[in-house]
C-alpha cells in the first residue's frame, strides 16, 4: 500500500490519541481534587449548590448547605473545592479587596453628575386630578347617551 492512503488514517489514531489523554487527565486531576476534600472546605456541587464539607467517606460526602441542614452526596457530585477565601466571598459575601479600597459604588447615577436633587429639577406630579377624572366619567356617559346605551353593570348583553 502506498503511504499516501495511510496517512489519514494514522493522523485520525494520533488524533483520537490525543483527545482521549487530555480527557484522562482532567478526570484525574478531578478524582485527586475529590479525595483531597477535607472536612471544614467550601465545595460547589456539579448542580452549583455551595456547601460545607463535614464528613468524608468513600463514596459520599456529608455537606452542610446551611446552619444545621446536612445533606448527603456522592462524591462526583462535586464539581470544585474552593479555598476559603472565594467561598466566604460567594456564600457570605465577604469581599477583602473592596473592604481594603475603601471605594463604594453608588446604586444611581446621581451623585455622579454633581448636582443636587432639589437643583432646578421639575418634579412631576403623579397624583390623580379630581377635576381631570370628573371630566373623563361625563365625556363616557355622553358616549353612552349617543348610543342608547344605559346599562348597569348587572345587566346582560346577550338575551
Amino acid at each position: 500500500m502506498d503511504i499516501l492512503t495511510l496517512l489519514p488514517f494514522i493522523v485520525l489514531i494520533g488524533a483520537m490519541f490525543l483527545m482521549t489523554r487530555s480527557a484522562k487527565k482532567k478526570q484525574a486531576a478531578a478524582a485527586q481534587m475529590r479525595n483531597d476534600m477535607q472536612p471544614g472546605t467550601g465545595v460547589r456541587t456539579i448542580g452549583g449548590m455551595y456547601a460545607t464539607v463535614k464528613e468524608v467517606h468513600d463514596d459520599t460526602v456529608l455537606l452542610e448547605v446551611a446552619p444545621g441542614v446536612h445533606a448527603i452526596y456522592a462524591k462526583n457530585s462535586i464539581g470544585a473545592v474552593l479555598d476559603d477565601a472565594e467561598y466566604n466571598r460567594i456564600v457570605h459575601g465577604d469581599d477583602q479587596e473592596l473592604d481594603a479600597d475603601g471605594t463604594v459604588v453608588p446604586d444611581d447615577a446621581s451623585s455622579l453628575t454633581g448636582e443636587s436633587d432639589d437643583a432646578g429639577v421639575a418634579k412631576i406630579d403623579l397624583a390623580k386630578d379630581d377635576a381631570a377624572d370628573d371630566a373623563e366619567d361625563a365625556e363616557v356617559e355622553d358616549v353612552k347617551d349617543a348610543k342608547g346605551e344605559s346599562k348597569t353593570d348587572g345587566d346582560a348583553d346577550s338575551k
